[in-house]
């Protein structure tokens, strides 16, 4: 793992290149040593957490271009702030914010046609990065930090940061706690929700105002471009594994804990940055669930299996 400049400066020599060996208890030992590694994996394991919660939600409800067009306004958001001397934080949580307002008007203008949302949410995200570009282009001192605001850099995270990240997940958590069984419904059959009284246009809006929170505060960690390997793929994986929504929403984020303490490992003892590890992970984790989902329907002496989405067994 590269080494953050602050980092670096309060390791021993030796350590500043470690290298995996067979003894485990020595590795993750060492792995725990320094403050900047505790803080980096407890911001991992919170980030895990939400995102695999909110994430469980946002592949429920097929909003996943919704939540990466979300992840391209956190673009734009640090390279803004970072170009007028503000902490980048702000700007993730700003620019995640407007994009979700956006896109829930004009989703709501847009109608039932899938395919005007579509065209509405890539004409925000076309112009989140087309933004971010130009924030980039009017002060050069942000090209040498291109990489980080695109790809994160999570052992710059602060304990000021950690407890902030703590608190946007509290509350990002407690509210989808507060709104889970009306949103759940809408989610799996808005026409009959909103027959029986449900608001399901404001129960949209928050989620999507909750999703800019979670995507703003996982940007910090895996950055905005890797966004959706804590959002999309434990989420998807967990309802490949079971149309049960309880044991789904639990294996979504067992499985988003497991991608980010696995690709930290790993990364700690590597010179490749975290980023790529957590979204390698992920990825050939879905990849092996579906290969066997598929190899299960294919199985002689078994009848086809077809996948049913989670909201209809949750219906």
């Amino acid at each position: 793992m590269r080494r953050h400049p602050t980092a670096a400066t309060h390791m021993p020599p030796e350590s500043v290149n470690p290298t995996l060996s067979w003894n485990l208890a020595r590795d993750l030992a060492e792995v725990v040593e320094y403050h900047f590694m505790v803080n980096a994996l407890l911001a991992g394991s919170i980030v895990a957490v939400m995102a695999g919660v909110v994430g469980w939600l946002m592949v429920l409800r097929r909003q996943a271009f919704a939540g990466h067009t979300l992840s391209m306004m956190a673009f734009p958001g640090a390279s803004g702030a970072s170009l007028i001397g503000i902490p980048a934080a702000w700007g993730y949580f700003a620019f995640c914010a407007v994009g979700a307002l956006a896109i829930g008007r004009f989703s709501s203008r847009a109608g039932g046609s899938m395919r005007e949302q579509g065209a509405m949410i890539g004409a925000v995200q076309a112009t989140a990065l087309a933004l971010g570009f130009l924030f980039v282009s009017l002060y050069g001192g942000v090209l040498g930090d291109l990489e980080s605001l695109l790809f994160g850099d999570i052992l710059a995270i602060s304990d000021g940061q950690l407890v902030l990240l703590a608190a946007v997940a509290l509350a990002v958590l407690a509210a989808l706690g507060a709104l889970a069984r009306p949103l759940l419904f809408a989610s799996v059959d808005p026409d009959v929700a909103r027959a029986r009284g449900v608001r399901v246009r404001l129960l949209s809006g928050s989620f999507l105002l909750l999703l800019a929170a979670a995507v703003a505060a996982t940007s910090q960690i895996t950055g905005p471009l890797l966004v959706f390997a804590l959002l999309v793929a434990p989420a998807a994986t967990a309802q490949l594994i079971t149309v049960r929504p309880a044991l789904s929403l639990a294996l979504s984020v067992l499985f988003g804990l497991l991608i980010v303490w696995l690709g930290m490992g790993i990364a700690y003892f590597s010179i490749y940055p975290a980023g790529f590890f957590i979204s390698t992970i992920a990825f050939i984790l879905y990849l092996m669930v579906r290969m066997s989902v598929g190899l299960r329907a294919r199985g002689p002496g078994t009848r086809r299996f077809r996948a049913t989405p989670v909201g209809d067994a949750a219906a």
